[in-house]
C-alpha cells in the first residue's frame, strides 16, 4: 500500500482504493468518473475525510440528531388536470421556484402527483422486473432502509416527469454555473443531455424508489454519479405523513465558507415534491458569488411505511 492511499473502513473486502491526489481533485470540483454501486464515497469524521466504496457522498451521521428549522416554502403549483402530467409541470411557479432555489438551495411543488400516482409507483416497489439493482442502506454506512434502481424503459410517469422538469430546471443551472464560474452549460433539451452522459459512458438510468420503514434513515449525501452530473434534482414523496408514517423529515444541510452548517427540514404531504441542489449553489457575498455545498437525507421514522421517487437527470457509468 503506498503512501498517497487511505484504507477506509465500511465495505469490507473491497479491492479498490481512492488516492489522496483524486481527492483534492474532487475537492478542487473536478470528480473522477463515478458509477452508483462501484464510487468513492467521501465521509467526514472528526480526524479529517474518510473514503470508502459506496454510491454516494455521505457524512455517517444519523441526520435525526440535527435541531433543523422548518422550511417556509409555499404552494407554487397551479391546479391543472392530474392526467397532464407536463401541463403540471408548465403550471408551476417557475418565477417563485426560481427565487426559492436561489434562495435557501431547494423549492417544494406542492401536489404535483395525484394520491392514485403515489400509491401506483409505491406499489411497484415489489416488482424486481422494473428495476436495475437493490441498494440496502446498511450494508454500505449508508443509514437504514432501502432502494431500487429503475430500469429502462423507465415507468410512464417517471418518463414524462423526468424531460418535462429538466427542461424547466436547464436555465436555473447554466446560471448557477455562469455565477461560480464553472464552464459547464446544458442543453435544451434533455435527451441531449443524456447523449452527452452515455457518450461519456454513462448509461444505467438513475431515477430510484426509496423505501423506509420504522427506525430507518438516510445519511446526509450527494448524489453523484460519473462525470456529467446535472446540478438539480428532484424527490417526490409518495406516502402521507401522520397516516402512512411519522418522523421521516427531508432534511437539507448547507456548508458554507467559514461556517457551520446550516440544517433545514423541508416540510412535504402526499404528492410534494422538491427539487433542490445536488452538489454546490451560488450564493451572493460582498465580493460576488461564492460556492456552498449542500448534503440531503431523510431523519429516522419513528413509525410505519415511507416510499420516495427520486428523479437524477444524469445517468450512471
Amino acid at each position: 500500500m503506498t503512501n498517497d492511499q487511505i484504507v477506509m473502513p465500511g465495505l469490507a473486502g473491497h479491492p479498490r482504493l481512492e488516492t489522496k491526489r483524486s481527492l483534492k481533485t474532487w475537492m478542487a470540483g473536478t470528480k473522477p468518473g463515478h458509477d452508483d454501486e462501484d464510487t468513492y464515497a467521501l465521509l467526514s469524521s472528526d480526524s479529517g475525510f474518510r473514503i470508502f466504496p459506496g454510491n454516494r457522498v455521505a457524512p455517517a451521521v444519523e441526520i435525526c440528531k440535527i435541531a433543523a428549522m422548518k422550511s417556509n416554502v409555499k404552494n407554487i403549483v397551479r391546479s391543472v388536470p392530474s392526467s397532464d402530467v407536463a401541463a403540471r409541470v408548465d403550471a408551476i411557479d417557475w418565477a417563485q421556484a426560481s427565487r426559492d432555489l436561489d434562495a435557501q438551495g431547494c423549492a417544494v411543488f406542492k401536489g404535483l402527483l395525484s394520491a392514485d400516482e403515489c400509491r401506483a409507483l409505491a406499489a411497484a416497489y415489489p416488482d424486481d422486473s422494473r428495476f436495475r439493482s437493490r441498494v440496502v442502506m446498511g450494508r454500505h454506512g449508508f443509514g437504514r432502509g432501502e432502494y431500487k434502481y429503475f430500469s429502462y424503459p423507465l415507468p410512464d410517469l417517471i418518463a414524462e416527469l423526468r424531460p418535462a422538469l429538466y427542461a424547466r430546471l436547464f436555465g436555473i443551472a447554466n446560471r448557477w454555473n455562469e455565477a461560480m464560474g464553472i464552464d459547464i452549460r446544458y442543453p435544451e433539451r434533455h435527451q441531449a443531455f443524456l447523449k452527452r452522459c452515455h457518450d461519456a459512458g454513462q448509461t444505467r438510468p438513475t431515477p430510484l424508489l426509496l423505501q423506509y420503514g420504522a427506525g430507518d434513515y438516510n445519511c446526509l449525501h450527494q448524489d453523484l454519479y460519473g462525470e456529467h452530473v446535472f446540478p438539480l434534482q428532484v424527490a417526490i414523496l409518495l406516502s402521507e405523513p401522520g397516516r402512512d408514517f411519522t418522523g421521516g423529515e427531508f432534511v437539507l444541510t448547507e456548508q458554507r465558507p467559514r461556517m457551520q452548517s446550516r440544517p433545514e427540514v423541508v416540510p412535504l404531504t402526499q404528492g410534494d415534491a422538491v427539487a433542490f441542489a445536488v452538489h454546490v449553489r451560488p450564493v451572493q457575498g460582498t465580493r460576488g458569488f461564492y460556492r456552498v455545498n449542500l448534503r440531503h437525507g431523510v431523519s429516522r421514522l419513528r413509525s410505519g411505511h415511507r416510499h420516495t421517487v427520486g428523479v437524477i437527470f444524469h445517468d450512471a457509468k
